[in-house]
């Protein structure tokens, strides 16, 4: 299987995914891609369908930060972007921050053009509600810590000075 690609600048949006099986695809191979995205988002700075590419080969590299950005910022470009609502869902997801992928897969299921598009989105909702049933997502912190450090620093001072005083 090879995966010749045109160069980014000539090929029509979408692009096409060249790594549907994040296995076949070596990391090198998986660099080289992403530097190729990376400069045509330099490029195109405007291109959410890039930009939610450069975040799924960031995704799959393991770079959170990197993806969560990127398709952070192609929602951003394009609010009616189905792919990128989708995909920075499916992020929040894999990270089981379920919460936020249930309101951003509904985001996305509001922006779906046709029955295909509603039926991937209803998919990975359920999923997540799956999950959500389950018990298996992270806390969601919504509180604030402050009062907590508080008694930690009080409670140091306290030991601290009983070491002392000793």
């Amino acid at each position: 299987m090879t995966n010749d690609l045109q160069p980014l600048s000539s090929v029509p949006s979408p692009l096409p995914i060249p790594w549907r099986d994040p296995q076949t695809v070596s990391p090198a191979e998986l660099d080289g891609y992403i530097a190729r995205l990376e400069s045509a988002c330099a490029e195109n700075p405007s291109s959410a369908p890039l930009r939610t590419c450069l975040g799924m080969a960031q995704a799959m590299k393991l770079d959170v930060y990197k993806a969560m950005d990127s398709l952070e910022t192609a929602t951003r470009l394009d609010q009616e972007s189905f792919w990128a609502q989708l995909k920075f869902a499916e992020l929040h997801y894999r990270l089981r921050a379920l919460i936020r992928a249930e309101k951003e897969t509904l985001k996305a299921l509001d922006l779906a053009s046709n029955s295909w598009e509603a039926s991937v989105a209803r998919k990975q909702l359920s999923e997540i509600r799956a999950l959500m049933r389950a018990g298996t997502q992270k806390p969601e912190w919504n509180k604030p810590l402050t009062q907590p450090a508080i008694v930690l620093v009080a409670m140091l001072i306290v030991i601290g000075a009983a070491y002392l005083w000793r």
